[in-house]
């Protein structure tokens, strides 16, 4: 008898864990494509495509191998709806008598899958996800005692572990971050890289027409679907974006434009995530380009950070403090999530864009999440778990592990200060020195309350005036609320006033 492997979604790659020692002429692996995972929230369509797409060829590339490979199909007549379920399915119609699996990246799915041993009367075998260069147990050791996990510090041991732009035990260049190189706006003239056109295949336009079929009433739009589905797409996207765009990526990575959806960004995060890259090769690579004079300092170091810094450490603050960390609402937010967030109908051009974005590509960047809809939701006051819920549904790349610490903690400080020092909250002057979205505003981001003024003017000033129990006392703070102590009772008023008029609008 063989060994039942299971692999998932996200687990793409013939180094998983799971597959490891996998006997072509005994085992079985199982993958499966289920409506609870579809649908425990309402997926982008892209994302269902690119997974469903990405699970189909890599099951074509085992078998090439020599696997046997039990495929389930969403519309399979027999489909059970559920991982489980087809677990359980496989138990009963193959001749195997355990089941190895490699670690999932959400508490959701782990709960389920610690009681399957039981339920099944069979061996399982779940082993560690050893895909990320930080380990739970080594990002716990690393936390442990500490007063506050910045990710500063956590990034640095990363860049020791690695040897990533090291020189000795000393950071090339003698800094470890260069990040205030890396905050400049476009030129007016500014060209863009080309993002070329993905030819889609007969795999994508299947499960296009299924995806349109199952769950056409689910967010986004298909016809400008552009991801590749296995790993050659992937490293052929990570040369082009490190071939034409990283020179230029720190200078602009924070900038933003009407119409210009992807800039310098790699675009990698969706393959990343689903295991058709790994980090390491991905950052070795940026690190040659840097070390062979093709890409500046700046712009190699604030990419690898995204990778081997924020990503690592999201992670480990996730399994560190899950599943409480969900329901923390350090600042009370009750509101909740305004329909433009899904339909883009809104006068505020930034949001419109952002959302358009979203909606047509599964995809924005960091800052248009962080910086316009996350600084929203956030001086709005909208509810965790909505701002939550719409950040795991939108976006090609996200699962729970990557989208939860970097929604609920760094853009709207519901979880109180883990991962921030202070909430990034602003008012429209951010979103005009990084953007050229106001000018296509019918808001006016120079005046603070009244008709016409810049929702994000009035919201930001009330955000402080409503949370200055629990904020003035945060030393980021201090200019904030030394600039509010200036005005006068009549501005504040006014401030208070606007916010108002705009809750009531959106509430109905």
């Amino acid at each position: 008898m063989g060994v039942l492997r299971l692999v998932l979604a996200d687990q793409l790659t013939r180094e998983v864990a799971a597959l490891r020692g996998a006997d072509p002429e005994a085992d079985i692996i199982l993958m499966a494509e289920v409506h609870d995972e579809a649908t425990y929230v309402r997926h982008h369509k892209q994302k269902i495509v690119f997974l469903f797409s990405a699970m189909r060829r890599f099951a074509e590339e085992l078998r090439d191998e020599g696997f046997n490979v039990r495929y389930v199909k969403l519309d399979g007549g027999e489909n059970s709806g559920s991982i489980f379920g087809e677990v359980r399915r496989a138990f009963a119609e193959e001749d195997v008598e355990e089941l190895v699996a490699t670690a999932c990246g959400e508490v959701r799915l782990a709960d389920d899958m610690e009681g399957w041993g039981r339920k099944l009367n069979r061996p399982v075998t779940i082993r560690d996800d050893d895909r990320f260069i930080c380990s739970l147990p080594e990002f716990r050791a690393w936390a442990d005692g500490r007063r506050t996990l910045r990710m500063e510090y956590f990034y640095r041991e990363m860049r020791k572990k690695t040897g990533l732009l090291m020189d000795g035990d000393e950071p090339v260049g003698g800094q470890w971050n260069y990040d205030a190189e890396n905050r400049k706006t476009l030129p007016k003239d500014y060209a863009a890289p080309a993002n070329p056109e993905v030819v889609a295949g007969p795999i994508v336009d299947e499960v296009k027409d299924l995806v349109e079929e199952r769950f056409g009433d689910h967010f986004g739009t298909l016809h400008q679907y552009a991801y590749g589905i296995d790993r050659a797409a992937a490293l052929k996207r990570l040369d082009l974006f490190l071939d034409e765009s990283l020179r230029l990526y720190g200078d602009y990575q924070d900038a933003m434009a009407t119409g210009e959806d992807f800039l310098n960004h790699s675009l990698i995060s969706v393959y990343l995530n689903a295991g058709l890259l790994t980090p390491l090769e991905i950052c070795q690579a940026a690190e040659e380009r840097y070390r062979s004079g093709k890409a500046p300092l700046n712009a190699v170091e604030g990419f690898i950070r995204q990778i081997i810094g924020w990503r690592e450490y999201v992670r480990g603050v996730y399994w560190l403090y899950m599943p409480e960390y969900k329901e923390r609402n350090a600042l009370g937010a009750e509101r909740p999530l305004p329909d433009f967030y899904w339909t883009g109908e809104t006068d505020m051009h930034c949001i419109a864009e952002c959302v358009r974005n979203t909606r047509d590509n599964a995809y924005a960047h960091h800052i248009q999440r962080l910086m316009i809809t996350g600084n929203f939701a956030l001086i709005y006051g909208v509810l965790p778990d909505e701002i939550n819920e719409w950040y795991l549904i939108v976006y090609a790349d996200a699962y729970e592990w990557v989208q939860l610490p970097n929604t609920h903690g760094m853009s709207q400080w519901a979880d109180g200060g883990v991962l921030g020092s202070k909430p990034y909250a602003s008012s429209g002057a951010y979103i005009n020195r990084m953007s050229n979205y106001c000018k296509s505003c019918r808001y006016d981001v120079r005046k603070r309350t009244g008709e016409g003024a810049c929702p994000f003017n009035y919201l930001y000033w009330d955000f402080l005036m409503r949370h200055e129990k629990k904020l003035r006392g945060n030393p980021r703070m201090a200019m904030m609320y030394r600039t509010l102590d200036k005005k006068e009772e009549k501005e504040k008023r006014a401030l208070r006033e606007s916010a108002a008029a705009l809750v009531k609008r959106i509430e109905g």
